[in-house]
């Protein structure tokens, strides 16, 4: 019966089991000896699969010393090159494939591809795969299979056939016809002189085990550095990294972007309308229809054509709205300066975090500006809740009278129209940027517009915690 104490002391991986005195009676000698006995297999399958690649630097090599003309040296050294551009990856992806299976012998894990996703066809493939640093990683590997397979066949070979002929060696000599055995610091010649030899095959099948411990050990580093992709918890870092910054552009942004709309309310806006208050009190002094007092009257018109310019350019920087009474009333605004019917339904119950009200309503407004433009729809319903849990998964078409005071939110937002159909986010730059705005917040956009109609547009952005009293 295996005792706890046992069972934590066994060794977990290779290098431990090679440090461990029971190294002979664990798996893992045996997990080394099959790793070992399938490298010397598919390194024989790739030296005839990548025979095509590399041949011509065989040819380059053997020509170098003794080919005295440039050009065939050239030519052979760039066929070499070209080969290994074109035709390499095609090798050695499915290699690094195979060799990432075959590591869970000796190193067993997470072993990872480092590939990416390939978009879909074959052009998108091969533009990935060939630019992307993983395959060029395992094209290296392919290379350094060579000199691996060179060792383990010597080492391997050596000590087999030397246990073998040492545990057979009296046997063969029993016939006195047989040619004596060479050693090669001595000869065996007789049963007798064979026999202390044949007590040492055991150690040579020890050998044999801890060698093929200690190539499996360098093969799988080597392999691990080159085909195995990062850990989860290193990319999980990333991601967070990467999510911080992005939040912390996003609020630089939203700040840049109230500030803006602040000096021009505050600062050329104010301006304006005292100028335009000044040009009324001239035109007091003027005699009524005479050339300069229509002068000053229309230059008074253009400038209040110019504040009405700048309190729509100020609203869509960010509404004072928005600011001052939160999504519902901005998304009740939008609707009632579109020109098509919009019906809005909101359910929430409290003010978000500034930059996912202020995404909201520019997803709302641009998804608008396209109904109004191409949809030709006679009605939009826009939708915004917001709903517990990490996704919009558990929103349901019911809109919720309350939220959980607890947990995390997303905010989902729905606008819908009945007009024509077909957007695709491919044709435009609008709806792509609508999409590059929710990803920078780290949520989702879905498009639904079949040809006919209805469109629709789901935005989920998450929020964060839900206060336990929140704003209203």
């Amino acid at each position: 019966m295996t005792t706890p104490n046992a069972r934590r002391r066994r060794p977990k991986t290779l290098r431990q089991a090679l440090a461990h005195p029971r190294f002979l009676l664990s798996a893992w000698a045996w997990r080394s000896l099959a790793h070992t006995l399938t490298t010397l297999v598919v390194g024989g399958l790739l030296l005839f699969v990548a025979l095509p690649v590399y041949a011509p630097w065989a040819v380059f090599v053997s020509r170098l010393g003794h080919d005295r003309d440039a050009g065939h040296l050239a030519f052979w050294f760039l066929f070499g090159l070209l080969m290994v551009l074109c035709f390499a990856p095609l090798v050695a992806i499915p290699l690094g494939a195979l060799e990432r299976r075959r590591l869970h012998l000796v190193m067993p894990g997470e072993n990872r591809s480092g590939h990416r996703t390939p978009p879909p066809g074959l052009w998108g493939w091969v533009r990935t795969r060939y630019s992307e640093a993983a395959t060029w990683r395992e094209v290296a590997y392919a290379a350094v299979m060579f000199p691996v397979l060179g060792l383990s066949l010597m080492v391997s070979f050596t000590l087999t056939s030397l246990t073998i002929l040492l545990t057979l060696a009296p046997f063969i000599l029993l016939d006195g016809n047989e040619a004596p055995i060479s050693l090669g610091w001595t000869s065996l010649t007789t049963p007798g002189e064979a026999l202390p030899y044949t007590l040492a095959a055991p150690v040579t099948a020890v050998l044999l085990f801890y060698a093929c411990g200690l190539m499996s050990l360098g093969h799988a580093v080597i392999a691990r550095a080159l085909l195995v992709g990062p850990p989860k918890e290193v990319l999980r870092a990333e991601l967070d990294q990467v999510t911080e910054s992005r939040a912390r552009l996003v609020n630089a942004f939203e700040y840049e972007r109230r500030r803006i709309e602040r000096d021009l309310h505050d600062g050329a806006q104010q301006r304006l309308v005292a100028l335009s208050m000044d040009l009324g009190m001239a035109r007091v002094d003027l005699d009524e229809g005479s050339p300069a007092d229509q002068r000053v009257a229309a230059a008074q018109a253009k400038v209040d054509e110019l504040i009405d310019e700048l309190r729509e350019l100020v609203r869509g920087i960010h509404p004072r709205v928005l600011t001052d009474r939160g999504l519902r009333d901005a998304l009740q605004e939008l609707a009632d300066h579109c020109p098509v019917p919009v019906a809005v339904e909101t359910a929430v119950p409290h003010r978000l975090p500034p930059h996912v009200e202020g995404t909201a309503y520019f997803v709302v407004a641009e998804a608008l500006t396209n109904v109004y433009k191409h949809a030709r729809a006679d009605s939009v319903t826009v939708r915004a809740r917001l709903v517990p849990g990490p996704t919009g998964a558990a929103a349901t078409h019911t809109l919720p009278e309350t939220v959980p005071d607890e947990g995390t939110g997303v905010l989902t937002v729905e606008v819908t129209d009945d007009g024509v159909g077909g957007a695709d986010a491919r044709r435009g730059t609008g709806l792509t940027g609508l999409g590059d705005r929710v990803a920078v917040m780290g949520g989702t956009m879905g498009l639904t517009s079949p040809a006919g109609g209805p469109t629709r547009i789901r935005v989920e952005l998450p929020c964060g915690p839900i206060p336990a009293n929140p704003t209203p």
